[in-house]
């Protein structure tokens, strides 16, 4: 087991790079949950605020164009 913890000689900076590594996808983790968090709570803020969406009729000169084949 000790053999495997030095790593021939080189245990001393593989087992901290491993550690330093973990702990920033650790913070990366907790800061892009934060940040969903605020936004999903921001869009609903908005959302409420505007009411629903409805989608439109096409207006009559849109369909007789795409009828006739024409494009603008």
């Amino acid at each position: 087991m000790a053999e495997f913890l030095s790593m021939g000689g080189y245990g001393a900076y593989v087992w901290p790079s491993y550690g330093l590594t973990a702990v920033i996808m650790v913070v990366l983790l907790i800061t892009s949950l934060r940040g969903l968090k605020t936004t999903e709570s921001t869009f609903q803020r908005l959302k409420a605020e505007t009411g629903p969406r409805t989608p439109r009729a096409p207006s009559s000169e849109n369909t007789e164009e795409a009828a006739n084949g024409d494009e603008a």
